[in-house]
């Protein structure tokens, strides 16, 4: 016989609607308020693709992997703008949701579930799109690796979560955090691996920038596209082990303190 807990299941359905709420309302501020609402979460990483393909296809004979200057590009660009869009969004939530979560309906956590629902959702939709979109007239014949894909997703978005959720704490109690972390974010464009493969990199380069697990996972996912690519140097310990010690770690510090969130 089954055993219900009546205060457990009301808790759940409860927090189930806060985050569905929060979801709607987060739908509406960012893309109901702009003329082409959605399509613009779609033009923008579209639009940069093209112009990093544009550019450095008038500069190099061919990318470092396959011959598709759109692809390879895409293929280092929509991971790391997930990353982005889920640590920046989860760094601001507990502020930017405080009248909220005044009311006791609404946890801080619902805020934060809310948030990686929807922008993590919504990458991978704008990923399939931007890429379906590409493969679409690419003459070249089509080999895709949905495990690496999916792998290499799901471990960018963890370290995105991760970070964006320790951020979270530090911007709320450390006025000065968010513009330190805006400076020190910034290498993180250009190490990993957009323009480039780890192995092309020299030695002393390829030692340092190793330790950024965004590059793991930006390999990973890329692999998925190429079927000559291996690379070997992924640790798949490594990518997901920071992302989810990053994300106790600051799961742990704002349930202690999100109610000291300024």
């Amino acid at each position: 016989m089954a055993i219900v807990y009546p205060h457990t299941d009301a808790v759940t359905v409860r927090s189930a609607r806060s985050i569905g709420a929060i979801i709607l309302h987060e739908m509406s501020a960012i893309y109901g308020r702009t003329p082409g609402g959605y399509l613009w979460a779609i033009l923008e990483p579209l639009g940069f693709i093209v112009v990093m393909a544009v550019g450095f296809g008038l500069v190099f004979h061919a990318p470092p992997l396959g011959t598709n200057f759109m692809l390879f590009y895409a293929t280092g660009f929509l991971p790391l703008h997930i990353y982005s869009e889920l640590s920046g969004k989860l760094m601001n939530a507990l502020r930017y949701f405080r009248p909220l979560i005044a009311y006791p309906a609404v946890l801080w956590i619902d805020t934060m579930i809310a948030r990686t629902i929807l922008h993590w959702g919504t990458g991978i939709v704008v990923s399939t799109i931007v890429l379906c979109a590409i493969l679409l007239f690419d003459p070249l014949p089509i080999w895709i690796d949905p495990a690496s894909i999916f792998i290499g997703t799901t471990m960018v978005a963890l370290i995105g979560i991760g970070v964006g959720t320790i951020n979270c704490y530090l911007t709320g109690r450390f006025a000065f955090w968010s513009r330190i972390w805006a400076i020190a974010a910034r290498p993180i464009f250009f190490g990993s691996g957009v323009f480039y493969t780890f192995e092309n990199l020299a030695e002393p380069l390829q030692f340092w920038l190793w330790w950024n697990p965004i590059i793991h996972a930006v390999s990973i996912f890329r692999r998925g596209f190429y079927q000559s690519y291996h690379p070997d140097f992924v640790s798949y310990f490594y990518g997901f082990g920071t992302g989810l010690v990053m994300l106790v770690i600051g799961l742990m510090l704002l349930r202690k303190s999100h109610d000291r969130i300024n």
